[in-house]
């Protein structure tokens, strides 16, 4: 019996790191207009604009090991390239194949998340200020803060750690909505 419960803890303390050893979660402040291409990229991609929940995802190594694995493999295989160069348009989003800028990068990276099982509501669509221009990353949602998949480099971090200015992401309960940042400046 007495080895069970020691197991029991055990189990515990790794599947439910402490607030302490938590990373960051961004906080909300109400609605926020979405990027204007993402209307016509949700009518061409539905299943990646869905999110429909509150869902954070356990971060045991097997998932830290896949956000890293994904995150390294699009940044490899996706070649940055802007949308006016790659499809004639300022702005466009869309699921990549061989080349494309931020979001492409980012929709991408939440695509092969879901393919792996991972929540969509849990898989954020995030837009930030770097260096006085817009840029797109992913949000994932876990029980070790809230981390940023990004184009420009291969490392996950928090959020909180990072250059940007973060303005707005995909609403948890409705991904066709977005929600500002608390704390944002207007872009």
């Amino acid at each position: 019996m007495k080895r069970l419960i020691a197991r029991s803890a055990l189990l515990l303390l790794i599947a439910a790191p402490s607030a302490a050893d938590a990373g960051t979660t961004m906080k909300t402040a109400g609605k926020a207009f979405p990027p204007p291409a993402f209307a016509s990229f949700c009518a061409r991609e539905p299943k990646l604009c869905s999110t429909g929940g509150k869902g954070r995802v356990a971060l045991l190594p097997a998932k830290a090991s896949e956000l890293k694995q994904v995150n390294s493999f699009v940044n490899a295989r996706i070649r940055e390239r802007s949308d006016q160069a790659n499809v004639g348009r300022d702005d466009d989003w869309r699921v990549p194949t061989a080349y494309g800028d931020c979001e492409d990068f980012a929709i991408l990276k939440k695509r092969e998340l879901m393919k792996r099982g991972w929540p969509a509501s849990a898989l954020l669509l995030t837009v930030a200020r770097y260096r006085g221009t817009g840029h797109t990353v992913l949000t994932v949602r876990t029980s070790e803060g809230d981390l940023v998949l990004d184009n420009l480099t291969n490392s996950i971090r928090d959020w909180s750690r990072t250059p940007y200015n973060y303005f707005a992401r995909q609403s948890q309960s409705n991904g066709r909505r977005w929600e500002r940042i608390e704390g944002a400046q207007e872009i």
